[in-house]
């Protein structure tokens, strides 16, 4: 995506490119952490909201794991877990 340059107003307020908003998903009431790196450069980073974190969940396997009175589980019957306990 090209860079754009934009003016500060007299409030402090900074209007993103309309390219930019759509790219991103953003809309009003959107929220961001303003930060600086070592160079001094402003960095805005988007503050996830809901969506964001339902869109991130929805990719995590949701399954029922049965333990016996050993703490053991059948891999068989739940082999996303088991993955996860043998990869990480």
């Amino acid at each position: 995506m090209a860079n754009s340059t934009v003016t500060m107003s007299a409030k402090g307020q900074v209007v993103i490119p309309a390219a930019l908003r759509k790219a991103f998903g953003l809309k009003q009431g959107t929220q961001f952490l303003v930060d600086t790196n070592e160079s001094g450069d402003l960095i805005l980073k988007k503050i996830p909201d809901r969506a964001d974190l339902e869109k991130l969940l929805a990719n995590i396997p949701n399954e029922v794991v049965e333990f016996d009175d050993n703490g053991h589980y059948d891999p068989k019957k739940s082999p996303d877990f088991d993955d996860w306990m043998k990869n990480g």
